[in-house]
């Protein structure tokens, strides 16, 4: 690496104060590497000490460091009038105003914003050494009282030095704001390309859904068929075989449906209301009832339930909701559902606990991952995209969804909405 420095090795040596090693040793390479000797101080207090034995042509320093923060270390530079003329160059994140207003009181000569560029920083250090001269001869002290947030700063610094510092923290937030425009621009354009990735998703997901769909309802109407025409002649095992054809095309069908709603849950927009979600779910329980009319199952749901949200959306999250608990309470003789909302520091929290199959809690996370199942299809059918719909869906509203249960003994699922 060519170097844009050229001292002797009695005029080229930086004191560098950084807490943090990684930092240091970053710093301290890329000095090296053009040719400076660099004395390395884990804080103020260290710093000043060293000065004592041999004097830097300039100072890094970082503000957050122990025993004494940048500010101070710098101000003592500055009020020693062998030291004061060593240029001080902070580094800040400069977050907050008062950072400006610090470093101009401590006298600091110029601010680098973390994380800082490389060749920014060498273009500061080769500036302040090259104006080191004219700072000493054309300086003219002055201070400064100004007001900032009810608190009131003396300034004492040459012009020069408060135009440096100042047109430093200038040139950073030009950079900052170069930065924040490009990194606008490449959103842009990756919100674009994302809208174009959406419609292909769209219209991919239409047709498969269209021309695997066709073709399964064909393959459950022929084994219908042939079993209506067949079973006087086949045996008990072909008619199993044909049987089980049929729910093998039901369940890819049910797949297929359970796959659609989730893609949609992801990128259908959202026209949030006002939902009086006892009403609607009322409506789902009776079409789970008549699903199956000889069940007796004892659902309760609390009057008064209101939510806003998107009401398709919303549906799909109680359609699965309830069909899950109508599912797993299946095995019981006296089944227990119950809707009901709470209020927790000030939070709504919406429950639908059940009695039924329940499952580990130590799997309770793996419940809301796409097809991720607790159970076997033996035990309960089921594609294992519903949850991670709910959960979706939920997520999407600024909600958020939990559950809790235990193996036999049923599950309480949690959610909170607007």
């Amino acid at each position: 690496m060519n170097s844009l420095f050229k001292f002797t090795s009695a005029e080229n040596l930086i004191m560098v104060i950084e807490d943090s090693s990684v930092q240091a040793k970053k710093l301290k390479f890329l000095l090296e590497e053009n040719n400076f000797r660099v004395d390395v101080q884990t804080n103020g207090r260290d710093a000043l000490l060293a000065l004592k034995n041999e004097q830097p042509i300039l100072i890094i320093s970082d503000i957050v460091m122990p025993e004494m923060d940048g500010y101070d270390f710098c101000s003592k530079i500055k009020e020693d009038q062998q030291l004061k003329e060593i240029p001080v160059i902070l580094l800040t994140s400069l977050r907050d105003p008062i950072d400006i207003i610090k470093g101009l009181q401590s006298g600091a000569d110029n601010f680098i914003t973390k994380p800082y560029e490389e060749h920014y920083l060498l273009s500061r250090i080769q500036y302040l050494l090259v104006n080191r001269s004219l700072r000493r001869s054309g300086s003219t002290e002055m201070v400064i009282e100004i007001m900032f947030r009810g608190n009131k700063y003396a300034i004492n610094s040459d012009k020069k030095q408060i135009l440096d510092l100042l047109l430093s923290v200038y040139e950073a937030a030009i950079l900052r704001n170069d930065e924040l425009i490009q990194t606008q621009a490449k959103l842009q354009t990756s919100n674009e390309e994302l809208m174009i990735a959406n419609e292909a998703l769209d219209s991919f997901t239409h047709t498969v859904s269209h021309d695997l769909r066709s073709p399964l309802h064909q393959i459950s109407g022929y084994a219908q068929i042939l079993q209506e025409e067949l079973s006087a002649s086949l045996d008990d095992e072909k008619m199993g075989f044909l049987d089980k054809i049929e729910q093998s095309a039901f369940a890819m069908a049910n797949l297929i449906e359970d796959l659609m709603n989730f893609a949609r849950s992801g990128r259908a927009p959202l026209e949030p209301q006002k939902i009086d979600l006892t009403q609607l779910c009322k409506e789902i329980v009776e079409n789970l009832r008549n699903s199956k009319p000889r069940r007796k199952v004892n659902i309760s749901i609390q009057e008064g339930l209101f939510t806003n949200a998107d009401p398709s959306l919303i549906r799909s999250v109680m359609e699965n909701l309830l069909g899950n608990a109508w599912k797993y309470t299946n095995k019981k003789e006296e089944a227990e559902i119950v809707l009901k909302q709470t209020e927790e520091r000030g939070r709504k929290i919406f429950s639908l606990s059940d009695n039924g199959a329940g499952f580990d809690p130590l799997n309770s996370q793996k419940l809301f991952n796409a097809f991720e199942r607790l159970h076997t299809q033996q035990e309960f059918q089921g594609t294992g995209v519903g949850l991670a719909t709910v959960k979706r869906i939920i997520e999407r509203h600024g909600g958020s969804i939990w559950a809790e249960g235990s193996v036999g003994r049923g599950a309480i699922f949690y959610w909170t909405l607007p």
